[in-house]
């Protein structure tokens, strides 16, 4: 399958049950270049990508070093701007944003999962899922109670006074997944979130972000294990900072329950 036949076939309306009533695209790439500036020569990290992503899909983006992969994920998290084209998620024209309304979009709209899980050491499970809470002016009391919430959602429930050190990778893994739903955001960006895990570990927490998904989140991953992937919807490769290939995954993994 070519990439223009896969990206015709990707951006059909969904017939995904909990987003049947939403068949809008939550982001719109169109001819988006990142050049940067090294020494006299312009480097296209990215080179004319056009991508459209249907809300509540699940999306792996894979690619060798230099593919561009990381940079993908920098410009959908609004970490950086395109140097041409457009970008508009959930109808926001990010390349024209300034930097405060790019802060206001990453806080409000956009939740991230990365390698090393980024907790804050000092807080509690449940101090770590608030935070953002915390930065978007939230009441106390609500804030606690969506934490307390989110931590039982993620199978974390009895564990929300202690500290990341208390905890196993896993478990840090869903603290921070946790965190990451605290604004529900539109996106849920993954950053090889198995990477620092051990295969049975990175298979629970696959199997969470697959149930996540099932319940309509949009989530957008990169990794560079074929077998992590496959728990997508969709595969996309990267090659020379345009998209090489989309394929739907076939006998998409579920994983296991988390426990």
């Amino acid at each position: 399958m070519n990439t223009l036949e896969s990206t015709q076939q990707v951006n059909q309306p969904s017939t995904h049950s909990s987003i049947e009533s939403k068949s809008s695209h939550v982001i719109e790439l169109d001819g988006v270049w990142k050049t940067y500036r090294m020494g006299d020569q312009d480097v296209n990290a990215l080179a004319g990508v056009d991508l459209k992503i249907e809300r509540g899909s699940f999306w792996a983006i894979s690619g060798s070093s230099g593919s561009g992969k990381s940079t993908m994920l920098n410009l959908l998290g609004c970490l950086d701007r395109p140097t041409q084209g457009t970008y508009s998620l959930e109808g926001m024209d990010i390349a024209s944003s300034s930097d405060d309304q790019l802060s206001d979009i990453r806080l409000k709209h956009i939740g991230f999962v990365f390698q090393n899980f980024h907790l804050i050491p000092q807080l509690t499970v449940q101090e770590n899922i608030e935070l953002p809470l915390f930065y978007q002016g939230i009441e106390a009391t609500q804030a606690s109670e969506r934490a307390v919430s989110l931590a039982n959602r993620v199978g974390l429930g009895d564990r929300l006074k202690h500290r990341p050190t208390e905890l196993s990778g896993g478990q840090q893994q869903r603290v921070a997944i946790a965190r990451a739903l605290s604004n529900n955001p539109s996106v849920l960006l993954a950053d090889e979130p198995t990477g620092n895990l051990d295969t049975a570990t990175g298979d629970s927490i696959m199997a969470l972000l697959t149930e996540l998904h099932d319940q309509g989140k949009t989530i957008m991953m990169v990794t560079h294990e074929p077998e992590i992937a496959a728990f997508a919807e969709y595969q996309l490769t990267m090659r020379d900072g345009k998209i090489a290939t989309i394929l739907e995954t076939p006998n998409r993994k579920t994983g296991v329950t988390p426990s």
